[in-house]
Parts: structure tokens; sequence; C-alpha cells
């Protein structure tokens, strides 16, 4: 058995807003979401794509939970579950009973939602539906959110995101670091303050002169509790960058542990070469001495 494990709430955010050309909520083995409130809690009001739980009221009047049908939990990335307020894999509750009937078949371990439906939909309410059933089209037609790479506060994504009134509404964003070439008059209407420094996505681009201007801009705005959103283009490479140097400018993080951290919340990130070399020298200019190996396979 994969066992179970808890899931912040945040991660959870994260999984829901991946995606390469399309949202990954459209792949059939990507994530599972199973809501174990009981079928009114669930018919008010759920997170997105979540689907009810079914239970059997055996003979004793205890309950079972039926596995989906057609859900193949052997191949499934992500089964995740929650109730409304489970916080420990010591509670008890239908999210833990969920989760021990799925983990005796999945490969990864079992999630449980920390905290539940009140906690995540507190912090997103703009990821709760009562749409209950999705085909594939509008799955794929689902318009993701930037990344958050700390909670409540930096998020990561691309210009189409950074360009949508209704995510910069739903996330609170005014304060915005644009890497890519682009530039909107959409942000002087939405009142948001930007710092845009044009950076072209080759590995000849200067980055690092740029490193500490937007770290000071960053930490400024997130000072004073506001959020930022750091995006390029396709939001792979330029801000990645960024959001790494933001790491370790203020969190002291090494290359390593900035690459991880960014690497957890988009699996799809892809800074050039050039890049990362200028991450490297920006490791020795913050944390005082070269720590990542950057002619390592994951760089």
């Amino acid at each position: 058995m994969a066992g179970k494990v808890l899931c912040e709430a945040t991660k959870l955010y994260n999984i829901l807003n991946q995606y390469t050309h399309v949202p990954r909520l459209a792949e059939s083995n990507y994530l599972c979401l199973i809501d174990a409130r009981a079928a009114e809690s669930y018919n008010f009001s759920h997170i997105i794509t979540a689907r009810n739980a079914k239970w059997l009221i055996t003979k004793d009047s205890d309950r079972k939970f039926i596995m989906p049908m057609d859900v193949e939990v052997e191949s499934m990335r992500y089964i995740i579950v929650y109730d409304s307020n489970t916080h420990s894999l010591l509670d008890s509750g239908p999210a833990i009973d969920c989760a021990d009937c799925f983990e005796k078949a999945s490969r990864f371990p079992v999630q449980i939602l920390t905290g539940g439906y009140e906690k995540f939909s507190a912090l997103y309410p703009f990821l709760r539906t009562q749409k209950i059933l999705y085909n594939i089209r509008e799955l794929e037609s689902l318009n993701p959110y930037p990344v958050e790479i700390l909670p409540g506060q930096l998020y990561m994504g691309d210009y189409r995101q950074a360009t949508n009134p209704q995510i910069l509404k739903d996330l609170k964003l005014n304060a915005l670091v644009n890497v890519s070439d682009e530039c909107s008059l959409m942000f002087k209407k939405a009142n948001c303050t930007v710092l845009h420094i044009r950076i072209a996505d080759s590995a000849e681009a200067d980055f690092t002169s740029s490193f500490e201007r937007m770290c000071v801009f960053i930490g400024s705005h997130l000072n004073t509790a506001s959020p930022v959103l750091i995006f390029s283009t396709l939001g792979i490479s330029r801000c990645c960058a960024v959001a790494m140097a933001y790491l370790m400018y203020h969190l002291k993080y090494t290359l390593k542990e900035a690459w991880i951290h960014i690497q957890q919340c988009k699996a799809s990130i892809r800074p050039n070469r050039g890049f990362v070399q200028q991450l490297s020298d920006w490791e020795l200019q913050t944390v005082g001495k070269r720590v990542t190996d950057i002619s390592e396979p994951n760089y």
C-alpha cells in the first residue's frame, strides 16, 4: 500500500492549475478529487472537478465507500480526498475512510486535504462551484490560474493570465513583474503597479543586472501585504528564473532549493541554459558560494 499523506491547500491549488498546452485536468489519469462530505453539502458547493463520494449502507448500518468505476486507481497520479475540516491523519471521518479504501490500490500516496473544504474554500473561493459533470472540451477550456509560489503572496504565470482581469481580481493582484516583451494598457486600467524588465528568452540575454531591482520590488510589495505576480510570455522560463532569484535573495535559498521549490509549484519549468548559469552566479552573490552543481541533468 502506498499509504496516506496530508495535502496542504496551496498544493491542491497548484495541482488544479497545472497546464501544458491545455489544463492537465483534462488528462484522464491526472487527478481524482473526492468530496467525502454529505451530498447536500457537495451539491451546495464543492471544489472544482471534485466528485461526491458514494457510500453503501451495510446491514450493520455501517457505511462502506464505493470506489468510482471509471477511475483507474493504479495509474492515477493524484488521488486527493477531503471532507469538511480534517487536519490530521489521526482524525477519524469520511475523508480518512475514503483514503483507506483508495490506498489499497494506489501506486502513489493518497492525499487528504488539510483543513478540508472549509479551509480551501476560504482561501480560494473562486475555485468553488456547483457544477458536477465536465466533458473533455470543458476541461480543456478551463482557464488555469497562476501557480502559487508563496501562499497568498507570490504567484507565477504567463502573459495571458496576467492580462485576465478576473484573475487579477480573484488573486487581489495589483503589483506585477513583467519579464515578457509585451506590454498592455490593461494594467493601467486595472490600477496595477508594473515593473517591466524586457528580457529576451535567449541564452545571451543579461538577467543578472536586473535581479536585485526585481527582488527589491517584489519584497517591498510583499512587506505591505500586497501579492505579486511574476509573469513572462509562456510562463516557463523567464518568470521561473525571477522567482528563483527572489527565493535566493530574500530567503537565502540555494539554487538547488529554489529550483526544487519552483518545480514543485509548476512541473513544466524550463529556464534556458544561459539563465541557469546566471542563477548560479546569483547563488554565489547571495549565498556566498556556489553550492549547486548546474552540470547535473536536473538543470
